[in-house]
């Protein structure tokens, strides 16, 4: 911590936090070809995202410029519309459209995120600044520059979430989206070590937003847009430090004013590794169901069930079954665990009871399962009403675990006439590391049918080869790849 009165006048030296990812920003050199290799399939997995988001009218009522109107002929385009924006207004839609489903990759520690969230940032400022530099002759960067782009705001989000918990102070881990694509969108824009500095300070003077509207009984859809939001803010904030703002040095730990004293119980940040790229390396991928991460194993569960339970509650219906109980870990009892009536989309997608009873009834969980026609079937709270959720203290331990990084989950359910299915865990869901090889021919499937339903058949096989050959992918122009996102 910077130690300094607050009375005086003299300008101490930055915060060294600040510092540190100024530094890794602007010189730290990628050599992990995993992290290379694992950045190209978040992208395309964000973009499949972004496409199926496009189903739903609450997202694409988000999306376009801040009034009618106010669109930018040559401005940053926003996937699978004919929007061209500012990088700020792009920024925020490429955001929401990635972030709306919960279908994202996932960073679960002490906080939880979703690091490809900043790809809202990276990708409005990248295709602004390409076509721009392309309309004065010159030439835009690659996909491969927006993958190590990519791969160091994974990076600061990450080790941030690793020993710091925002949620215990009851601040939204989208704090970290903004300050990780805060630092990338400056170097990005031309700034050097003191520019990003300088935007990240404005950063962490923002303060953060409050997880009201991630939790019972406030659950809402602006958990769905508060990423683009971080992501806007961050390159407003990317703008004026290379225009030459003054940062704030002390911003963190100035005592009674800084982020530290402020908001988060006068304690210094605490890192348990240096920068790399360990976090791109590690990610979590949501492959097979849209759903907050801490249920995905138990989603995997509920399928293995699927069969004996469909089979007793046609016999006999919902009385049938007993109980059913479900083990966690801290996280997941914390965050999923929820009671009582479900409101909207949001409440559903964040309720780990209801992300079993779909399963378990119908062999499948799907975004359209979070809708107020399938939530009126009384079989999903009948179930409901039936489970006891737990911790499991060796699933809460494997969590953390930096060796493996488990989000584990187990479900037995007992039968009125005494007999019960055996008790089924998985450790880890098909999108861990430890399951790449089975998981990236899903997240391909993923892409391909996403893109194949949002864009003209010409375009998606183009892009569909084009995520096959991973060279040429790499040296296109983002420009070339945004222009083949447009619908």
């Amino acid at each position: 911590m910077n130690q300094h009165d607050s009375r005086s006048a003299i300008r101490p030296s930055p915060d060294q936090p600040m510092l540190d990812i100024a530094d890794y920003v602007v010189d730290y050199a990628i050599d992990s070809q995993e992290a290379r290799d694992t950045a190209r399939y978040m992208l395309l997995d964000s973009l499949a995202c972004a496409a199926l988001a496009m189903d739903h009218g609450e997202c694409v009522k988000h999306l376009g410029p801040v009034v009618p109107g106010a669109e930018m002929k040559g401005g940053a385009r926003v996937p699978f519309t004919s929007h061209e924006l500012d990088p700020v207004q792009a920024a925020y839609n490429i955001g929401v459209q990635i972030r709306w489903l919960d279908f994202n990759d996932t960073w679960l520690a002490a906080e939880w995120g979703h690091p490809s969230d900043n790809l809202g940032a990276i990708l409005a400022v990248a295709d602004y600044l390409g076509r721009k530099a392309e309309a004065e002759g010159g030439k835009a960067l690659t996909v491969k520059d927006v993958l190590g782009y990519a791969i160091k705001a994974h990076e600061i989000q990450g080790v941030y979430a690793l020993g710091n918990s925002f949620n215990r102070v009851g601040l939204d881990h989208v704090i970290l989206v903004r300050l990780a694509s805060t630092a990338v969108a400056t170097r990005m824009l031309g700034g050097d070590r003191d520019a990003i500095w300088t935007a990240i300070s404005h950063s962490w003077i923002d303060n953060g937003v409050l997880r009201t509207y991630r939790h019972a009984p406030n659950t809402g859809p602006r958990k769905s847009w508060a990423a683009g939001d971080a992501c806007r803010r961050a390159v407003t904030h990317a703008l004026n430090a290379v225009k030459g703002e003054v940062g704030y040095p002390s911003a963190l730990s100035v005592p009674g004013w800084g982020f530290q004293d402020v908001a988060f119980n006068g304690q210094p940040f605490e890192f348990d590794r240096p920068f790399g790229s360990y976090v791109m390396e590690n990610v979590l991928f949501k492959i097979s169901y849209p759903a907050e991460f801490h249920a995905q194993t138990a989603v995997e569960c509920a399928m293995q069930l699927h069969a004996q339970v469909k089979a007793r509650i046609d016999e006999a219906g919902v009385d049938a079954i007993e109980r059913i109980e479900l083990q966690t870990q801290e996280a997941g009892v914390r965050i999923i665990d929820k009671t009582g009536p479900l409101h909207n989309y949001a409440d559903r997608d964040h309720c780990l009871q209801y992300m079993v009873a779909v399963p378990l009834l119908f062999g499948r969980l799907t975004a359209d399962d979070y809708s107020d026609a399938m939530a009126a079937d009384p079989r999903i709270d009948a179930l409901r009403a039936r489970m006891t959720v737990s911790e499991n203290p060796q699933f809460t331990r494997d969590y953390f675990d930096p060796d493996k990084r488990y989000i584990g989950n187990s479900i037995q359910v007992f039968f009125k006439d005494g007999s019960r299915t055996d008790r089924v865990s998985v450790d880890y869901p098909v999108g861990h590391r430890k399951r790449r090889a089975e998981g990236i021919p899903l997240l391909m499937e993923k892409f391909a049918g996403a893109v194949r339903g949002k864009l003209a058949a010409d375009k998606a096989e183009r892009l569909i080869a084009l995520a096959a050959e991973p060279e040429r992918l790499e040296a296109l122009p983002v420009t070339g790849l945004m222009a083949l996102l447009q619908a």
